[in-house]
């Protein structure tokens, strides 16, 4: 695989390198834990979930709701199985790039709280679409449900 040094230089070379289908893993598990837990506070709190989406002036809050938790849904068992993982990991990066646009325009708010939490939720989001981008380079990894399928 192009990701793995052929000759370890280090201690750490060789742990990544040894390790790497299972860090890929767990790499996959973390980086969809954000959209579990969002999904499920939307589902537990669905009347919340549609009136911010109503703030932001989007049309159709209900079905924007809906539709975001789907996704959530959707991309979180595909990764966390490892199934079509390079697919979700495009959607991913198109998910966070979208609500990035929409609802983390941090420079929008004056000075204070609620700007840096919106520059936080910038900042964690651009992380998010690095990581889709190395997932989509890695693949699942031999701890997926592509490998398997794939023999």
């Amino acid at each position: 695989m192009p990701f793995r040094s052929p000759r370890p230089t280090s201690r750490i070379d060789e742990f990544a390198t040894r390790s790497a289908d299972l860090l890929i893993l767990i790499g996959r598990i973390l980086l969809v834990w954000v959209f579990v837990g969002s999904a499920y506070g939307a589902l537990t709190n669905f009347g919340g979930s549609v009136s911010y989406f109503r703030s932001l002036n989007l049309p159709m809050p209900q079905l924007f709701t809906a539709t975001t938790v789907a996704l959530e849904v959707l991309i979180s068992a595909g990764l966390i199985l490892g199934m079509g993982t390079r697919y979700c990991a495009i959607l991913i990066f198109l998910f966070v790039f979208s609500a990035t646009a929409l609802a983390h325009r941090y420079w929008e708010y004056p000075a204070g709280p609620t700007q840096i939490g919106q520059y936080n939720n910038f900042l964690k989001n651009i992380s998010i679409m690095g990581g889709a981008l190395l997932i989509l380079v890695t693949g699942g990894g031999r701890f997926s449900l592509d490998r398997r399928l794939a023999g």
